[in-house]
């Protein structure tokens, strides 16, 4: 064998293998942090990715090499029309398989009926007798999630059938205030503003672009092989070691590039408008016109635009002092 390098490192992190297709546009938020607020609100929310702009504002971070100073920063505008509460689901913890299993569900006596176009199979139930049997199952119970619904015909995309999922509910003394809160909610709609506020610091969960079936050159990001190689250049320089005569799922090989769940950490909401703070039109490419309130979120997020982005409360630990509301100057809109 020839000479090579002593140090050959992987180009693509093997992290995220088997780089799969997402199994849907909806994704699933896996893990909900836990939040100290006197209040119980909702731990999440969810919006349409509008695309990003840039803006400048203040820095205020007083560890900042640039405090006091005007700072550029890229962002992202994600459209979040309110969200139509279904129902709520109660969970206890099952030690058996480990696992949490639904005890109640409380389904709303009445919803718009664009709800259909996504089940036809869900109708509104006897509300009363279900809540009163949640009541005496509350002693079970752990966890509380609302049954929420998007609603698209609200937002400035041409799309009607709306997304349905589940958002946990956090905060509050106990497991009797966070069901009184659902119990509020269901049936009336909840705002952004409602549950997160300038200088949050959230998680955003979504499905990133889908850039099809790609070779180990564009995927990987492996050399170019010699003009002399054999039959292909784009190609790996070895699949394996002839013992074991076998492939590992090392080898960087053709295959599905993005289209993939991610979540990215810790992005800065550096403010909550509305369209009416505005005295014209706020267009975005390949989007439309925003006509709900929007977020302003620091950096960038997944997908294209007029994809689905949900949002819940940082999970990993965030300095208070990085949770500063910060004075904006200007926004490119």
């Amino acid at each position: 064998m020839g000479a090579r390098k002593k140090h050959a490192p992987k180009r693509g992190s093997l992290a995220f293998s088997p780089r799969k297709r997402a199994k849907s546009l909806n994704p699933t938020i896996k893990a909900w942090p836990v939040i100290d607020s006197p209040e119980p609100k909702p731990l999440g929310f969810a919006g349409y990715k509008a695309g990003m702009t840039h803006v400048y504002y203040i820095d205020e971070y007083q560890f900042s090499p640039y405090r006091g100073q005007e700072i550029f920063s890229a962002v992202t505008i994600i459209e979040t029309p309110p969200l139509f509460v279904l129902g709520m689901v109660g969970y206890k913890a099952d030690l058996t398989s480990n696992a949490l299993k639904s005890i109640f569900t409380v389904i709303s006596d009445e919803f718009p009926e664009f709800i259909n176009r996504r089940d036809v199979t869900l109708k509104p139930g006897h509300m009363e007798d279900q809540l009163k049997k949640a009541e005496e199952l509350l002693d079970e119970t752990r966890i509380i999630r609302l049954l929420v619904s998007t609603q698209p015909v609200k937002a400035g995309i041409s799309k009607k059938k709306p997304e349905i999922f589940e958002l946990q509910v956090g905060g509050g003394s106990s497991i009797a205030d966070r069901f009184e809160y659902a119990k509020s909610v269901i049936g009336r709609e909840i705002e952004v503003d409602e549950v997160f506020s300038p200088g949050d610091v959230i998680d955003v969960i979504a499905v990133t672009k889908g850039k099809g079936f790609q070779g180990p050159v564009k995927r990987w990001g492996i050399k170019l092989l010699s003009h002399k190689s054999r039959k292909a250049r784009r190609k790996p320089g070895a699949l394996g070691p002839w013992k074991p005569s076998a492939t590992r799922y090392t080898v960087p090989l053709a295959g599905q590039m993005g289209f993939h769940r991610r979540t990215i950490y810790n992005l800065k909401i550096l403010d909550i408008k509305s369209p009416e703070d505005f005295d014209h039109p706020l267009p975005f490419h390949k989007y439309g016109l925003l006509k709900s309130k929007f977020i302003i979120l620091k950096g960038s997020v997944p997908g294209p635009a007029k994809r689905l982005i949900k949002m819940r409360f940082a999970m990993r630990p965030v300095k208070e002092e990085m949770k500063t509301p910060v004075k904006i100057t200007y926004i490119d809109l």
